[in-house]
């Protein structure tokens, strides 16, 4: 075993295994989002998003990639359309989201919404039409990738379906407009029961809840109040109640304070993005979406990065990484810890790196290296 294969195992090897999600039934009770066991012989049906932009290289990476671990996936791939659908009132097409709902789980890379009127964005539809409830995206230093910091290990857990990104929003006079944000207990209740579960099941020792409850008294003291009531039920686990402006602070002095950080929706798009800038970006950063009904949907949260797109230029570290998860998700641990190693020994190994990661590969070569490693 090389030293790099040694660091990564030491400093990563429970790192990788972090998305195992659990869900709400209706009844609010949470059950097992795992699915079945698959023998090696029997394809795994998953939707995959390839996306727009760079979306299709980096996703044939991940096929190829998973072909040469010898994960026997059969991807239901999905195209949104060129016109709005009216059932969904996006590019999203109604049969894009029954995949996902018939296959339980997916892999999606960056989606671009065009602009204009009348439609909704295709990540918002996604997140509205499925219920994904829960967004988890663990940032965690990569061995041989030098960063500011190389003790980050923690994870953020971003409502995923109300607050100001409920879409509300009028026109009150002319030049004033409004926004609503929703903040509901059944929502705040059942993201806060995910957090604190998974922060027990992997091994996670405190939850902060990151707020701003001082100036807005009713929608976050609605959240706060149902972290605290959902905190009672889990004594062994340190809990804190943290205000946002305060905790963007300790996150860029000392990220190491934390460990599970859950939020409502806004704060936790600003945060999960400022946590993968500690360890190296977007790029490097995998993603998860829990729902209602079993459904996972693993994704690159990074954009679709039209100025390269087609030159074999972009990193598909990310779509990797997440792809990883669906698999541990599937209780595909072999496989997903095969990919993992591989990945994290060649980003440091340093000989293949794409530009973004300071080197000159091209994406090809890149997932040539991280095949070779397995």
């Amino acid at each position: 075993m090389t030293m790099a294969a040694f660091i990564a195992r030491r400093l990563i090897g429970n790192r990788s295994s972090q998305i195992l999600g659990t869900s709400s039934s209706s009844s609010g009770a949470f059950i097992s989002v795992s699915r079945a066991f698959f023998s090696s012989t029997t394809p795994i049906k998953a939707t995959l998003f390839p996306g727009d932009g760079i979306g299709p290289e980096i996703a044939e990476s991940v096929k190829q990639v998973f072909t040469a671990a010898d994960v026997n996936m059969d991807w239901d791939e999905q195209f949104v359309g060129t016109e709005v659908d009216p059932r969904t009132n996006s590019f999203l097409t109604w049969e894009n989201l029954e995949s996902v709902r018939k296959n339980k789980v997916g892999l999606k890379g960056p989606m671009a919404t065009p602009i204009g009127k009348g439609h909704r964005s295709l990540n918002l539809t996604l997140r509205k039409e499925l219920n994904l409830y829960a967004n988890v995206r663990p940032c965690y230093s990569l061995p041989g990738y030098k960063t500011r910091y190389d003790d980050v290990d923690l994870i953020t857990i971003r409502e995923n379906t109300e607050g100001e990104y409920s879409g509300l929003e009028h026109q009150v006079v002319k030049g004033v407009v409004e926004s609503l944000k929703i903040i509901t207990r059944k929502a705040s209740m059942r993201v806060a029961e995910y957090a604190f579960l998974y922060a027990k099941t992997h091994g996670r020792k405190k939850v902060s809840a990151i707020h701003k409850a001082n100036i807005m008294q009713k929608t976050d003291g609605l959240f706060l109040q149902c972290c605290d009531e959902v905190a009672k039920k889990y004594p062994e686990i340190y809990y804190e109640k943290v205000v946002i402006d305060n905790c963007c602070m300790m996150l860029v002095k000392n990220p190491a304070l934390f460990d599970v950080l859950v939020m409502p929706n806004l704060y936790g798009d600003i945060i999960s993005d400022l946590c993968a800038g500690l360890v190296g970006g977007l790029g490097l950063t995998p993603s998860m979406n829990i729902g209602e009904d079993g459904i996972a949907l693993a994704e690159a949260v990074h954009g679709s990065a039209p100025d390269i797109a087609g030159k074999n230029l972009a990193n598909p570290t990310a779509l990797l990484l997440s792809g990883v998860m669906m698999l541990r998700h599937l209780k595909l641990n072999k496989q997903a810890e095969q990919i993992h190693s591989a990945i994290i020994n060649t980003i440091a190994e340093g000989k293949y790196r794409t530009a973004d990661l300071g080197g000159t590969s091209t994406t090809t070569d890149f997932t040539k290296a991280i095949c070779d490693h397995l």
